[in-house]
């Protein structure tokens, strides 16, 4: 687990904890002003509903971003993929036309071959014509 989960863990779990421990006191009624009229209720109860909401605020704010990161990652990753197919085309290609030059060359180097071993039996034979 990571430090930071672990922290917000114990940071839950002593709230709890606390509230368990003060529960008498955090529903004990007190008189709340709202601006226009006085209240009875018990403040405790109400910041621990309060405390409640915003937790699940956060909750749904770390899906939100946890949601929109495997998006975009999922996103890249494609991109990626297209991008390493396309590359391994190229290659495939370059290596493809390689192979085509080089069996062109051997051909034309072949046939230099061919004609210079028929021009050298040539010479010869007309050098064993001088001989004779």
């Amino acid at each position: 687990m990571k430090l930071r989960t672990l922290s917000v863990l114990l940071v839950l779990l002593a709230v709890a904890v606390f509230t368990v421990l003060n529960w008498s006191v955090i529903l004990a009624p007190t008189t709340l002003s709202l601006g226009v009229t006085d209240v009875q209720a018990p403040l405790g109860l109400i910041f621990l509903a309060l405390l409640g909401v915003v937790v699940a605020v956060f909750l749904v704010y770390v899906l939100y971003l946890q949601s929109t990161v495997m998006f975009d990652a999922r996103a890249h990753a494609k991109e990626l993929q297209t991008n390493r197919k396309l590359a391994d085309q190229a290659e495939a290609s370059r290596f493809t036309e390689l192979r085509s030059f080089l069996d062109a060359e051997f051909k034309r180097m072949a046939a230099a071959d061919q004609a210079g071993k028929a021009e050298l039996l040539a010479r010869l034979e007309q050098l064993e014509r001088r001989q004779s």
